[in-house]
């Protein structure tokens, strides 16, 4: 088996692991599953990569219109189902809030049908498209030196400015027709989601400028030198956020789950970011590589 090949099946049986045993919104199947195809295009041009992604990236897109606008074809029973999946009713909150607030093996109640749905008709319909076309285009950014600071640095803020003075407006205006809309099915899951899908593609670009400025200005000490730890571990770091997140607000661990308001959410977000910020580096000064690299 080629080593690429390889490499996205040890991703899949990993990523199932993951998913099954631990946490159902996994991503690393999917990107096993995506780069067995993705990885097949690697010797084509940044510019062929660049379109063929772009158009990858476009069916999901057109997949949630689609799906938006045929709404009032469904049959009341598809739309009853999608409606309980949008605004779910008591009952099916306490039965989640039972689920991860009880035992490892209470939880695979609720865990391994949401594995089986993230892997069916979540990655027909977006996954596959949206995580496709995204590869192929850091396959096009990596071969024209994006992603390892070999641009200038007014390219770098071109793209950087560029990429918040579009993104973020398009996001905002996406978050203020759902609020005007009331965030109904019918528009805000499909149609009103199309703001943040395509914005944040401008953000993510100026997000990785800004990086990349920083890793030109300084000589990777500090926080760049921090960041890089980081990236080069981030398997593990993956891997140690789910650990840490599900220890503290899954049943077998601290028990927090539905208990937490968002304001403090966002705060163990950012203990959690600092903490791998500083073992990242901690780790590298003593290993070549991460624990699970």
């Amino acid at each position: 088996m080629h080593s690429g090949s390889s490499s996205s099946v040890w991703l899949l049986v990993i990523g199932l692991a993951h998913g099954f045993l631990l946490w159902y919104g996994d991503i690393l199947a999917a990107y096993g599953l995506v780069s067995l195809v993705t990885y097949l295009f690697w010797r084509r041009s940044p510019r062929a990569l660049l379109i063929v992604g772009l158009i990858v990236v476009s069916i999901s897109s057109l997949l949630s219109w689609m799906f938006g606008a045929s709404i009032p074809y469904w049959p009341p029973e598809a739309v009853e189902g999608m409606l309980r999946f949008w605004n779910p009713g008591a009952e099916a909150i306490a039965s989640e809030l039972s689920a991860y607030g009880g035992s490892w093996i209470a939880q695979m109640s609720q865990r391994a049908p949401g594995v089986v749905e993230h892997l069916s008709i979540v990655f027909w319909t977006r996954t596959i498209w949206r995580t496709g076309g995204l590869m192929l285009i850091g396959m096009a950014l990596y071969k024209w030196g994006v992603l390892s600071a070999e641009r200038s640095r007014r390219f770098y803020w071109m793209i950087a400015g560029t990429g918040l003075i579009v993104g973020l407006p398009l996001i905002g205006l996406g978050i203020a027709h759902r609020v005007a809309a009331d965030w109904a099915l019918e528009y805000a899951f499909f149609q009103g989601g199309q703001y943040n899908y395509w914005g944040s593609f401008f953000v993510a670009l100026a997000y990785v400028s800004l990086i990349m400025l920083l890793v030109k200005r300084s000589s990777l000490g500090g926080v760049p030198r921090r960041l890089a730890a980081v990236g080069r571990m981030a398997f593990t770091n993956y891997l140690m956020q789910t650990v840490i997140c599900t220890t503290i607000f899954y049943g077998h661990g601290f028990g927090l789950f539905g208990t937490v308001e968002r304001s403090m959410q966002i705060l163990v977000v950012f203990a959690v970011w600092i903490f791998q910020l500083w073992f990242s580096a901690f780790w590298l000064e003593r290993f070549r590589f991460g624990p699970a690299e």
